[in-house]
This record gives structure tokens, C-alpha cells and sequence, in this order.
């Protein structure tokens, strides 16, 4: 059926209509990451969803520490709340480390020990190359036996097994849906971007299968988030399938925002930290009015807070194309 979205709402008239607000503390929250989120709030506000604050941490060497409560304090200081939470998924492997051998028994799964360097070399031709900028990793480069049952433990799968990583046999067929921003969609993950990792060699389950165990047990029917991240709706659809959860959420993904220079926003477009702003004396309705004007709210800069900024949202609002921050947003933010 159609909802406020004008997507397919989650079956079952007795289900909690569910969203995250899942950060990765790998630094502070720049104005882009604040876009989406307040973008994410606002929905799930204006139509009833719960919230869970979720901290994805599972990115190893990134992960800075003290990131986490600064990141949420940034999202409360922006007036955002949630109903549940936070969740910290390298509390508890166990879930993931279920999954993982549900696929390694069904066959779904492999482990290899070709090196990045081995499968660029493989895949150096100018065809095999695949969503984002990540090379594909084509079913050719499976090993003999590949759909076998296998046991999987996670003493046995990490850096402790001479850093042996395991692949999802991504099946060869599209997969199409409608997402609640950018429309149909019709995306084969084998030909984008093939067998992808769900396992990594630091003995943690990789982001893709990471957050549908998470979406899935967390009751999550609907997920927003950036449009970097609609190649993975795929991956993340077949995971679902192998993994016998039922059906996948209903996706958003909207524009980012970019630098003047088109790549998205990042150092080396200034400080863009929501954080520094702050410091600065920026005062936080700032901050969401130059968001709102970004998102189709209102027609110049100006004040808002988050209440009227949830009042105020609309999806058919939204700019179609990127965000770009200029010197004039970064200017305009600190005339206080």
C-alpha cells in the first residue's frame, strides 16, 4: 500500500514503524551528516515512526574514540531525540556471528584468501569495474566448491585464521523496488559489484550484513539515508532473502551535500564539523535553517528549529540533485 511517503508501508497492521538514526563514530558530524539525519528525524516524527539510535562501530581502525557521545550530543544540541537506544553493535557479535552461519550452512557463503591486490590485478580490465569506484568481484574468482555447506566460527574466520575473509555469492539477478526518494530502481549487485565481503579479515562482520541483522532485529521498516548508499539496497535486498527475514524496509535515499568542487563534503572543503559551528557560537536554529533552505523548506537562509523543521518537511520538497555548500552558507552561518 502507498503511505504518507507515498511508499510501500510495512505489511502487518499490528507492526511499529521503525527507523534509525545509525551514526559511525569515525569523527564528528559534519553539516551534511546533519542534513540527513535531521531529515530522517523529521520523517519519522511527521509519521509516527520510533526512532532507535544506533552507533555502528564496527570500522575497525577508523573509529575514533569519544566519537560516539560527542556525535550524540551534536544530534541532541540539533534537538533531535529518539526512542530508543543508543545501541552499540560491537556489544554483542552474537547475533552477527548467527547469521553468518546460517549463510555458511545454506552454501550462501566462502571463504577466500585472495588479496585485494590479487583481485585488482584480476579485475584490472576497464569493464569489471563496479559501484563506487569498487572493483566487481565476479563469480570466476570463487573457489572450486564454493556453494558447499561450510561451518563458520568466529574464532576460526578472522585475523587469528591467517586473516581469511568470507564473501556472500551474490546471485546473478536484478533486484527491484521502489525507493521513497529516487524512485523505481532495477539493480543486479552481481554485475555492480558481485560477491561482496561479510566477513572481514579483523574477525567483524562487514557493514552489509551488519545492518540487516541490525534493520532486521531491530524492527526497522524504514531506512534513510544518503544516496551514496543505493547500490547497497540491493545487497542489503538478498541479504534479507538468504538470510530468511522476511521483507526488506522501505529505503529513502536523498542527495548529498558536496563542496564546491561537486565531491562530497569533506576536510578538504574547510571545517565543516557541526561541532565547530557550535563552539563558534552558532546557535543551533542556524544551523537547521541553512539546512531547511537546503531542503526545500523555505526560499533563503534564515532561523528554525527542529519542531518547525519537521513541520515543514516535505519528500517532493527535496532538491533533486547534490547540495553544494558554498563560502556564502559558511559565511551567512557565523554572522552572529
Amino acid at each position: 500500500m502507498l503511505g504518507r511517503l507515498g511508499v510501500r508501508e510495512a505489511e502487518g497492521g499490528n507492526r511499529v514503524l521503525t527507523t534509525r538514526l545509525a551514526p559511525s563514530p569515525t569523527g564528528a558530524l559534519h553539516l551534511g551528516n546533519a542534513r540527513t539525519f535531521l531529515i530522517n528525524w523529521a520523517l519519522a516524527r511527521q509519521n509516527g515512526w520510533r526512532v532507535v539510535l544506533r552507533v555502528e562501530d564496527l570500522d575497525g581502525p577508523r573509529i575514533k574514540p569519544g566519537a560516539a557521545a560527542g556525535i550524540e550530543r551534536t544530534l541532541r544540541w540539533l534537538g533531535m531525540d529518539w526512542d530508543a537506544g543508543p545501541v552499540v553493535q560491537s556489544a554483542d557479535l552474537t547475533p552477527y556471528e548467527g547469521a553468518m552461519q546460517t549463510l555458511a550452512r545454506a552454501g550462501r557463503a566462502y571463504p577466500t584468501e585472495i588479496t585485494r591486490g590479487e583481485a585488482d590485478d584480476a579485475l584490472s580490465a576497464p569493464q569489471e569495474g563496479g559501484a563506487g569506484g569498487e572493483k566487481r568481484f565476479p563469480a570466476s574468482l570463487r573457489p572450486a566448491g564454493w556453494g558447499a555447506a561450510r561451518v563458520f566460527t568466529a574464532a576460526g574466520a578472522g585475523a587469528g585464521a591467517a586473516g581469511v575473509a568470507w564473501r556472500f555469492a551474490t546471485p546473478d539477478v536484478p533486484v527491484e523496488f521502489v525507493d521513497g526518494f529516487a524512485g523505481q530502481q532495477c539493480i543486479n549487485p552481481a554485475q555492480t559489484i558481485g560477491d561482496f565481503v561479510v566477513w572481514t579479515k579483523r574477525g567483524v562482520p562487514a557493514y552489509q550484513l551488519a545492518v540487516v541483522v541490525d534493520d532486521a532485529r531491530q524492527g526497522v521498516t524504514h531506512v534513510v539515508r544518503g544516496d551514496d548508499l543505493l547500490d547497497s539496497a540491493a545487497r542489503q535486498w538478498v541479504l534479507y532473502e538468504a538470510l530468511g527475514l522476511g521483507a526488506p524496509p522501505v529505503y529513502v535515499h536523498v542527495p548529498l551535500v558536496v563542496g564546491s568542487d561537486g565531491r562530497r563534503l569533506a576536510k578538504r572543503h574547510g571545517d565543516t564539523r557541526v561541532d565547530v559551528y557550535r563552539d563558534s557560537g552558532v546557535p543551533a536554529e542556524r544551523v537547521i535553517g541553512l539546512v531547511a533552505w537546503w531542503c526545500g523548506i523555505t526560499t533563503s537562509r534564515g532561523v528554525m528549529n527542529a519542531i518547525d523543521f519537521a513541520a515543514g518537511l516535505r519528500v517532493d520538497g527535496l532538491p533533486r540533485g547534490v547540495v553544494v555548500f558554498t563560502q556564502e552558507d559558511d559565511q551567512w552561518l557565523r554572522e552572529v
